[in-house]
């Protein structure tokens, strides 16, 4: 577990990397603008930063002068951003940031660019002589197309004969039942609770399990499963 500061002032990026990564275990602090960030970086060196450059009070490029002026920046810093050049993340890289990633942020690229910078802690600390400042690579701009689909939904069943079906899986049949006589909106949003309800309770509630196995990125199934009502956390404990 690492304790990663994610600096980012729209409150739905804020929660959304709150929920991915809290969900992979790691403990994390919020701050929407640079002197929230100061405030926690004073109360102690975080193992990973995710800074937002466009903000209002002070712009994540200035912040990360300052850490770097006043010998704070100690930490992995990856910098955020929708709107910003290719020069902007260069010289964020050239101060001292180890990353750069563009917005929307693939739920990929997010996991690796921060188990990346988890491991680019580890390995300083280890280092017996470690420089005044880390050489730091070129910066990597990720980025996804506007154009991706956010869900893709799964086939409905083929029609039978009776009135109501049940949902089959794996040899066992479980206690759901799907009323034909639903409308087509309801009898869909009530297939697809039943489907991701399955598949939470045969992997634990692991949401990158039931990611992996339904073909959606994690940020996608987060979206979809708060529209059908299905809490993830109540799952954990269903059998399959």
């Amino acid at each position: 577990m690492a304790n990663i500061l994610v600096v980012d002032d729209e409150m739905g990026i804020r929660e959304l990397l709150s929920e991915i990564l809290g969900d992979e275990g790691h403990a994390i602090t919020l701050a929407e603008n640079a002197q929230q960030a100061r405030e926690a970086r004073a109360a102690g060196a975080p193992d990973l930063v995710l800074l937002d450059i466009w903000m209002p009070d002070t712009d994540g490029v200035t912040l990360l002068k300052e850490w770097q002026r006043d010998g704070l920046l100690t930490m992995p810093v990856i910098m955020m951003s929708g709107h910003a050049t290719i020069d902007t993340a260069v010289e964020a890289t050239r101060i001292g940031a180890l990353n750069f990633l563009e917005k929307p942020i693939a739920l990929q690229k997010l996991l690796k660019a921060v188990q990346q910078g988890l491991t680019r802690a580890q390995e300083v600390a280890r280092a017996p002589s470690p420089p005044p400042r880390p050489v730091m690579p070129p910066p990597i701009v990720e980025s996804m197309p506007a154009s991706a689909p956010m869900y893709a939904p799964p086939p409905m069943p083929a029609p039978l004969n009776g009135a109501r079906v049940g949902v089959v899986g794996h040899g066992e049949t479980q206690g759901y039942t799907l009323s034909f006589d639903l409308p087509l909106r309801e009898a869909r949003d009530a297939f697809e609770r039943m489907y991701f309800e399955h598949h939470l309770g045969r992997e634990g509630g692991s949401m990158t399990r039931v990611a992996e196995k339904t073909g959606l990125e994690r940020t996608h199934l987060y979206r979809k499963l708060k529209q059908l009502g299905v809490e993830p956390g109540k799952l954990g404990k269903r059998g399959g």
